[in-house]
């Protein structure tokens, strides 16, 4: 074994140690409330796939249909011969259905993260982010080369405060819409009228709240009733609430202009095959058109917390598909994740890095075309966990 590969067993032997060793879950078909996992049929609680639009059939055939028009791959980046017809309309369709200027695609939400605050900031500005943000958007803050200052988790005052002492040529403040492992809303009217009132540039990432949020879908803006317009820039994904692949950037004329002139992980990046962006077309039409499915989250949402209230579980405040189960011990969470795989149930365990220390959870999702017996199977199973756990 080479010197290299000795000190990389010896620092994986140190992540087990701590119970933080990340295991790969190899599914044997498509995604769904049911997936099957070495043979074994389990009931899944852990996909992002929140409006249950990834197995879709008419999502399906648009993707059949896109591979036979366009091809398996889009062979080369937007700017080169990579965008087709089908990028073209999908990125008008998604800025019609925001209600912004423009829209522009990127190859994934990671992506999409740092070229946005790296082609907008550099040295001699500061960028201000949520101490719980998204991984992508703090490593974007940070190879940007701008002054890096994390807030306290959706402390408004604190952030004012920052501001108001802050030097920087532009200022960016940089919050997800809804956090990832909590499902918490952040307080985007607040936090647009701070960047209002000190004159910086707000830009939200809403991964997880559109497609999912609002009555019309648009995400945490729609649920404060506000324009997406309030936002600066506004990015979203399609591999969760469309069910899809990639992701994208809303905003204006001059900021979508601009991203394509230096936006480094757009202009170096192959563009998303034609045959996902057709099968998301179909994907956001029903978005708008069957508004019964986000309905139906907030109905599962109720029946799962009363559940787990009633079986004394320590939930976190939160009203959309992301449920999580606070434990605290990281060798505790994996431990009843593994007990649920046992009774037929899959529900991630996350631990820190991806949360802060002590507040490892189990991350329950949810998604609209799980039914209220999904939802009670779940909750057996969480109780048989607790009891066999307390026994132990």
């Amino acid at each position: 074994m080479t010197g290299l590969g000795q000190n990389l067993k010896q620092r994986l032997s140190e992540i087990e140690g701590q119970h933080l060793y990340r295991r790969r879950k190899v599914l044997d078909g498509p995604q769904g409330v049911v997936v099957s996992m070495q043979g074994k049929r389990l009931l899944n609680f852990c996909s992002n796939d929140y409006l249950g639009l990834a197995n879709h059939p008419e999502v399906v055939r648009a993707l059949q249909k896109g591979a036979a028009e366009f091809g398996a791959g889009s062979g080369a980046a937007h700017l080169v011969c990579g965008h087709s017809k089908a990028h073209h309309a999908l990125e008008e369709e998604l800025a019609d259905f925001l209600g912004c200027d423009r829209v522009l695609l990127f190859s994934t939400g990671y992506m999409a993260n740092l070229g946005v605050i790296s082609a907008l900031l550099g040295r001699g500005d500061c960028v201000f982010e949520d101490r719980l943000n998204h991984a992508s958007l703090l490593d974007g803050g940070l190879l940007s080369g701008a002054r890096f200052r994390r807030f306290p988790h959706v402390d408004m005052q604190a952030l004012d405060s920052m501001l108001r002492t802050a030097n920087g040529k532009n200022k960016l403040i940089v919050s997800d819409g809804v956090f990832s492992m909590d499902g918490e809303l952040a307080p985007l009217p607040k936090m647009a009228e701070v960047a209002d009132k000190s004159g910086a540039w707000l830009m939200v990432d809403d991964a997880h709240g559109i497609g999912v949020i609002g009555d019309r879908g648009r995400g945490a803006f729609d649920h404060y009733k506000m324009n997406v317009g309030q936002a600066d820039v506004l990015v979203g994904t399609l591999g969760k609430g469309f069910g899809t692949f990639g992701a994208f950037v809303a905003g204006s004329e001059e900021l979508v202009e601009f991203l394509i002139q230096k936006a480094r992980s757009y202009i170096y990046t192959t563009a998303i095959p034609s045959s996902v962006v057709g099968a998301t077309r179909v994907s956001l039409q029903l978005v708008i058109k069957e508004p019964w499915r986000r309905q139906k989250l907030v109905g599962l949402i109720s029946h799962f917390r009363a559940g787990a209230e009633r079986l004394g579980l320590k939930m976190v405040r939160s009203f959309t598909p992301i449920q999580p189960i606070l434990i605290g011990d990281s060798r505790a969470a994996l431990e009843m994740s593994e007990e649920l795989q046992k009774q037929g149930v899959l529900v991630s365990a996350i631990r820190p890095p991806t949360v802060p220390e002590g507040s490892a959870r189990l991350r329950v999702t949810f998604s609209a075309a799980h039914e209220i017996e999904h939802v009670d199977c779940l909750l057996d199973a969480l109780d048989y966990t607790l009891v066999s756990q307390s026994d132990g």
